[in-house]
């Protein structure tokens, strides 16, 4: 089981997060730790030198720069991790385990607010995971790397890619949704108000569901925010 993962981390401007987010990684099973970096202006890329394999720099862009991370991994399996999101103990052979009966799979995932709002939040987070067999990048998503490639990767769109990714994976073949937990930042909820970010949320992903451009929805995405 010993080097099977490359753990891919998109950055940009994390300077805050990164350094918790890479520390916990080092497990028998992970082979290499990638921070793809997108034109950060703040100090990211000299904190995650000496936590990570490989920083490398890619174009700006969620999509592209997991994509650039891709490229250059040479795991069985691929682990794409955001930047302010802690792993479990355990996570690295909780996948392996995983992909020996799936394609890939995701995590649930524990808010790092406290209150009632958030677990409710993160309740129905997992709970619609769980039922629908979809997934965003908040939770984790891992895959076999030759899988991976099979379905071309991150489709380059500027939302909702990893929904994307999620659904071309379960049309694939079976994926895996683990009960062990990331910690994830709760931030945005913060930020712009629970109710409302959930709100805006789920309308952006009725419109996606209805065939709008993901361009499009972008934009919508920054002049709601």
């Amino acid at each position: 089981m010993s080097g099977r993962i490359s753990i891919i981390v998109p950055t940009r401007n994390e300077s805050e997060t990164i350094a918790v987010t890479l520390a916990p990684l080092r497990e028998p099973a992970v082979l290499e730790v990638i921070v793809a970096d997108g034109a950060s202006r703040d100090d990211t890329r000299e904190i995650a030198q000496s936590l990570a394999d490989r920083v490398i720099e890619a174009p700006p862009g969620r999509a592209r720069q997991m994509n650039a991370g891709a490229a250059v991994a040479r795991g069985e399996i691929l682990l794409f991790l955001h930047a302010d999101t802690i792993v479990p103990r355990g996570f690295a052979a909780a996948i392996v385990a995983a992909c020996e009966r799936a394609i890939g799979g995701r995590f649930d995932v524990a808010l790092d607010a406290e209150g009632l709002r958030f677990r409710i939040i993160e309740t129905a987070i997992n709970l619609r995971s769980r039922l629908s067999r979809l997934f965003t990048g908040d939770q984790g998503l891992f895959i076999r790397a030759d899988v991976f490639r099979e379905l071309g990767g991150y489709p380059d769109q500027p939302l909702l890619e990893d929904l994307a990714l999620s659904r071309a994976m379960k049309r694939r073949g079976r994926v895996a949704a683990l009960r062990e937990r990331l910690r994830t930042s709760a931030r945005r909820w913060q930020r712009h108000g629970t109710v409302r970010t959930v709100a805006l949320m789920w309308w952006i992903r009725g419109l996606y569901a209805l065939g709008v451009s993901p361009k499009r929805l972008a934009r919508l995405y920054r002049d709601t925010r």
